[in-house]
């Protein structure tokens, strides 16, 4: 999981605090479907509770995890290649 905190968000202890927020909410996630992860931070983030941040965090996931479920195995873009090269 990597973390995007831009400039807009606070100098650079704001965007250090943040991150470590995000990085232990991360780890005290329940359920995390395999893959790679990328969470953006916007300003109003940097003055959320650290509580606030796991709920967002959470609720997230939940929502990827959901939308995984119901999208089924997806063929690789090679496939899709195939697919578009046989018709």
């Amino acid at each position: 999981m990597a973390f995007a905190i831009g400039k807009r968000v606070g100098n650079a202890v704001v965007r250090n605090r943040l991150r470590r927020r995000l990085r232990e909410a991360a780890r005290r996630l329940e359920v995390l479907p395999a893959g790679l992860y990328l969470v953006r931070a916007k300003p109003d983030a940097a003055s959320l509770s650290f509580q606030e941040i796991s709920d967002h965090l959470r609720q997230a996931v939940s929502l990827l995890a959901s939308r995984q479920r119901t999208a089924g195995p997806k063929e690789s873009s090679a496939e899709r290649q195939i697919g578009q090269d046989s018709i």
